[in-house]
């Protein structure tokens, strides 16, 4: 029955919805489908203000990968268009990034002699070869990865992220600039340079002056602050000849449009082409999967992080064909759109299709732009990738996962970007063994006034049935804590206060098993028997029951050793060892 008008209007589910065919495919054309008018505007206004940054970044990072400032332009433009197109997340910005500058750059500046044209083809191949890696894990369904990282880690990644582009914007809104060589060495050298009086003043007030028209219009959400903000500060620099004063501005733009290209050269060394490629991929898939899902969560639209990987191919894939290079998320970029308003993909392509036509119509229309502007539009997003609150309540209910996430921030400010991704990856991947390998066990016996049977250290009124152990595992058996399940079984019957005649393994935790611990298993039940003592089961799952059988755990001998539930075990005990000697058991049956 639909909601009566006076009903509240209820929010969809965050679930990455189940598609098919194209939809599937093709997520930028059902974000069409259901577009709403009232959004236009809004995208609009973000992809005009995004388009203040896709300019000059896009030529800066074109610089630092050893390829004319150009074809930063064009590896904006195209893997924008092929986003909006492949991409599930509406908020994501790709384009040119600064963590695979250093990766590009190893590869082109050896191989290509000195020659652009030679460059701008290495780097194109790479970009074919990021984008067919991407595509082929998407199709794989290896997106599964992204679930190693946590909450918390995500949340030490990000703020370390934030501040790492804090520290990086800082010298161009002071109006000098450093060599930058990872975040702590970057901010020792703004302080040095502040104190050797190097603060450009008309720079700092450009700058500042963006950064609190930026915070003060944030208020009105009606209003596209940012770009007021740039719009005047752009102004204020062509009127007052400002960058006669040393301000820097981002000066004129080339000409030109890409070509379809198929990008090959003969007589070079491929291997370092290819593995350049896939380690770029590499890159931009760990830096992409834990922007996507912090976005994700911030904006409560869940992505699938498979067809995330197909979109970096497909955006790679496309810039590689039109004289692009390898292209990443952008950690700078994204919270800029999303602070200037964005609603969906439409913002890429109008940033897309806006520095298209800065190229083709009017390239000198953002010469007088100042880049302390644009280092105050970057430190206004970024400020909004800080998670402070959250992290308080994690601290407060569980400390050890708030320190994790310190470790993850620490890691990426200290180490950079990219080991920062790395330090995320293992650290999560630590705490997943961590969780498996020293799990919680119980023993277990029967609470009066509690259906069923619960632990007795939390429980110490508990009864336990003379002879009968049970023995509950909160975890999957693998071989990292097959030898802990082992002792702790046989200190728990050591430390019993009866002789223990049977022991039943409440197996319900138990999900999955693999060799080393069935191995033990083995092990373990002839080491009972030769004790005389039985090795039971119950609630056993079919997946872990079917791997006893394959692994000659389970004989039709032994069918009987297995109940389907822990009340069902403890009755059949009773049954075979002397339930005429203890009147009333049946207060001991639990359904």
């Amino acid at each position: 029955m639909p909601p009566s008008p006076s009903s509240p209007t209820r929010k969809p589910l965050p679930v990455v919805p189940k598609q098919s065919g194209w939809q599937r495919w093709l997520p930028g054309l059902r974000v069409l489908k259901d577009y709403r008018l009232a959004w236009l505007p809004r995208d609009i206004a973000a992809g005009l203000v995004l388009t203040s940054m896709l300019v000059p970044v896009g030529i800066a990072y074109a610089e630092a990968s050893g390829v004319p400032g150009i074809y930063g332009l064009y590896a904006t433009i195209v893997p924008l268009l092929a986003y909006a197109l492949f991409g599930p997340s509406r908020i994501l910005v790709l384009g040119p990034d600064s963590a695979l500058a250093a990766l590009i750059l190893a590869v082109v500046l050896p191989l290509s002699g000195g020659d652009p044209m030679r460059a701008v083809t290495l780097a194109s191949m790479m970009a074919v070869v990021a984008g067919l890696t991407c595509v082929i894990a998407g199709l794989l369904r290896l997106g599964f990865i992204t679930e190693l990282l946590s909450k918390p880690i995500r949340y030490g990644y990000m703020n370390g992220i934030a501040l790492s582009v804090l520290i990086s914007q800082t010298p161009k809104l002071l109006g000098f600039s450093i060599d930058s060589q990872g975040p702590i060495s970057d901010l020792r050298a703004i302080i040095n340079a502040v104190l050797a009086g190097q603060v450009n003043g008309y720079s700092l007030a450009v700058g500042g002056g963006t950064l609190a028209l930026i915070l003060l219009l944030s208020r009105f959400k009606q209003l596209p602050g940012i770009l007021i903000a740039v719009t005047l500060a752009t102004l204020a620099v062509a009127l007052l000849d400002l960058d006669a004063q040393g301000v820097q501005v981002l000066g004129e733009l080339p000409q030109g449009l890409p070509d379809f290209t198929l990008p090959w050269l003969s007589g070079i060394d491929l291997a370092s082409v290819v593995l350049g490629g896939i380690a770029v991929a590499l890159v931009a898939f760990a830096d992409t999967s834990v922007l996507s899902r912090t976005y994700a969560a911030r904006t409560g639209r869940p992505v699938d992080p498979n067809q995330e990987l197909v979109a970096l191919g497909a955006a790679n894939l496309a810039g590689g064909l039109f004289q692009g290079f390898p292209i990443s998320s952008s950690a700078s970029r994204t919270p800029v759109a999303e602070a200037a308003g964005a609603k969906t993909q439409v913002t890429g392509v109008v940033g897309a299709l806006s520095v298209t036509l800065l190229l083709v119509v009017a390239p000198n229309l953002m010469q007088h732009l100042p880049s302390s502007a644009l280092a105050a539009v970057v430190i206004a997003a970024v400020i909004g990738l800080f998670v402070i609150t959250d992290l308080q309540r994690i601290f407060r209910v569980q400390q050890w996962e708030f320190w994790l996430s310190m470790a993850c921030f620490a890691g990426v400010v200290a180490f950079g970007v990219i080991p920062g991704i790395g330090i995320a990856v293992a650290l999560a991947v630590i705490e997943f063994l961590w969780d498996g390998w020293r799990p919680h066990y119980a023993v277990l016996g029967r609470v009066g006034g509690i259906r069923g049977f619960h632990d007795i250290e939390r429980h110490p009124d508990a009864r336990q049935i003379p002879g009968l152990l049970l023995f509950r595992w909160d975890a999957p058996l693998f071989f990292a804590n097959a030898e802990l399940f082992q002792q702790c079984l046989l200190q728990a019957i050591a430390q019993s206060p009866a002789p223990i005649r049977r022991v039943v393994v409440a197996a319900e935790p138990v999900t999955s098993i693999d060799v080393t611990s069935a191995d033990m298993l083995g092990e373990l039940q002839q080491m009972l028997t030769d004790a005389g003592i039985e090795l039971h089961f119950a609630e056993v799952k079919g997946p872990v029951k079917d791997k006893l059988r394959r692994f000659g755990l389970l004989p039709e001998a032994f069918e009987r050793h297995h109940q389907p539930t822990v009340g069902a075990a403890v009755d059949d005990y009773l049954s075979d060892h002397g339930a005429e000697a203890m009147p009333g058991h049946q207060t001991w049956h639990a359904d």
